[in-house]
């Protein structure tokens, strides 16, 4: 009974604390999106966080095996196990303590990933203990594993990949189907560096007042995300579908046309967005331009006039295209701009005549991509009138320069969704245009590669002319936003650098007063946390 007791109880304990102390990695893989890449980049830029808690778990298991070897030779297995069971256990209720913007879920795809992950520490623990019936002090190093429990996690996905992109393959292709079924559909694309969320819901705004639309919620721009989609909500009566479409690599947008193979695109932005991944803005120019290469010939495109890259690929284009936004010499275009507190009010000139439009959206850039999207709805078909009534309807979508009026007199501003370059500048400038004291908190902006350090700073020097008060999460990260500040002359004891976002809203709730405008721009997922 002893001996059965020393051989299975260890094996279940060593599991149990290999799982418990390798949960908080598993969260961190999932909100990388499950990309290697991206989970490297977490471990080396984190490696307290990574190494410290595995490496205290094993000088615990190997210190507590070897010191009852000597005394309790019969149970020190046995003990050493519970031991490192204990460090697990405390490992995840560490991690659990720790308020999470975003939880880990426990998705088929994260169980299927953990029996993995116990079966490859199962291999490696065999291999051990049978050394350990030659050398008496081997399966020691069973107590040394927690040291690499961050690194069997890494071998766990990608041992896991291949079953992962068969599964994928099996939905993706389902998807796909469904659409082909549907040949009447009409298929959009929209892609972007930024900005293509909020003209998706203001492209399918307008639409609606003529079709039935499926709209894709909320940053649904992947090919698993398009497919749960197409799979979960397309039905037979919607008569237009939006897809948005993201990326992070070349070919992401090409993979996305496989499956939707749209008929009309819309290319918002292109800017130095997730240049870790990209390398360059060329590549990201590039990127983007896969949808409108992948548009049939008889397809259409409609391109923003940015004065910049969008332009350029605008002249690169085969297909029917269209250029539209700010600029006169666009066939549709805005004039008139009265950008306010409450919204904007400008005049659309088009081919068939102009009407007065007022929306509740905030900012110039938001004018830009409503001109964009009423550009592609009147070749849909809708006429002016119509999308004069709708214009009026629009809303900001949720955290992206979203109005939030407090009942404590406190004014918020939530563009929380993401930062980068032009749209943090554009809060920039809706922020200057309030009455009150004005505060942003931010952690700043990331995956921007090499030029992150001077794009932040740049941030802080716009920042010193927009607010009154700059709070800063994540000291290490927003030092050079800090360093923008002071170049721009924004006095220092002005600003507040803190670690989490609950500091910041602490000190929120103790200085703030009525007429006060507070504007949260970024909130980055816990993988960026620096504590």
């Amino acid at each position: 009974m002893i001996d059965f007791i020393n051989m299975l109880v260890p094996v279940l304990l060593l599991t149990a604390a290999t799982l418990l102390g390798t949960l908080e990695y598993t969260h961190m893989l999932q909100l990388e999106s499950y990309q290697l890449d991206g989970y490297v980049r977490w471990v080396k830029a984190n490696k307290d966080r990574a190494y410290v808690k595995g490496a205290i778990s094993a000088v615990v298991g190997m210190a507590v095996y070897t010191a009852l070897s000597f005394v309790l030779p019969s149970w020190s297995y046995l003990i050493a196990s519970a031991a490192l069971c204990v460090c697990g256990i405390v490992c995840f209720s560490k991690a659990k303590k720790k308020p999470a913007k975003k939880a880990l879920v426990f998705t088929k795809r994260v169980k299927r990933l953990l029996i993995i992950h116990v079966f490859l520490w199962g291999i490696v623990y065999v291999v051990l203990d049978v050394v350990g019936g030659y050398w008496v002090y081997a399966r020691a190093l069973a107590f040394l594993l927690p040291v690499i429990w961050v690194w069997l996690l890494a071998v766990s996905a990608a041992l896991a990949q291949p079953l992962e992109k068969g599964i994928s393959n099996h939905y993706f292709n389902d998807a796909k189907k469904k659409l082909e079924n549907r040949p009447e559909l009409i298929k959009i694309g929209i892609t972007g560096s930024y900005g293509k969320t909020s003209t998706k819901f203001i492209l399918g705004t307008l639409l609606q007042e003529k079709y039935k639309v499926l709209i894709p919620p909320s940053s649904f721009n992947t090919p698993m995300g398009l497919t749960r989609v197409i799979r979960e909500q397309l039905k037979p009566e919607h008569e237009v579908f939006l897809a948005e479409m993201g990326a992070r690599h070349k070919g992401d947008i090409k993979e996305l046309i496989g499956l939707v193979h749209p008929t009309v695109g819309l290319l918002v932005s292109v800017g130095p967005q997730h240049l870790e991944t990209f390398g360059s803005i060329e590549t990201v120019a590039d990127t983007k331009f896969e949808l409108i290469d992948g548009l049939p010939k008889d397809g259409k495109a409609f391109f923003a006039a940015d004065g910049a890259w969008c332009e350029k690929l605008y002249e690169r284009a085969t297909v029917e295209k269209t250029l539209a936004g700010l600029d006169e010499k666009c066939p549709v275009h805005a004039e008139n701009i009265h950008v306010t507190v409450d919204g904007s009010a400008f005049t659309l000139v088009t081919p068939q005549g102009s009407i007065d439009c007022v929306t509740p959206l905030l900012g110039k850039h938001n004018i830009q991509n409503t001109v964009l999207c009423a550009t592609a709805a009147l070749s849909l078909g809708l006429t002016l009138h119509e999308i004069q009534s709708v214009m009026k309807k629009l809303q900001p979508v949720e955290h992206r320069l979203q109005l939030i009026k407090g009942n404590n007199g406190i004014t918020v501003i939530d563009d929380a969704f993401n930062a980068n370059p032009a749209g943090a500048k554009a809060a920039m400038e809706v922020l200057a245009g309030f009455p009150g004291r004005r505060m942003v908190v931010t952690p700043g902006m990331v995956e921007l590669g090499a030029e992150e350090e001077a794009r932040n700073r740049e941030f802080g020097r716009q920042m010193a002319k927009a607010c009154d008060i700059a709070i800063l999460i994540g000291i290490k990260r927003t030092q050079p936003i800090y360093e923008g500040l002071l170049e721009a002359g924004f006095v220092a004891d002005n600003v507040l650098r803190v670690n989490t976002l609950k500091e910041a809203t602490d000190f929120l709730a103790a200085v703030g007063k009525p007429g006060d405008v507070v504007l949260f721009e970024n909130d980055l997922p816990d993988n960026y946390n620096e504590q």
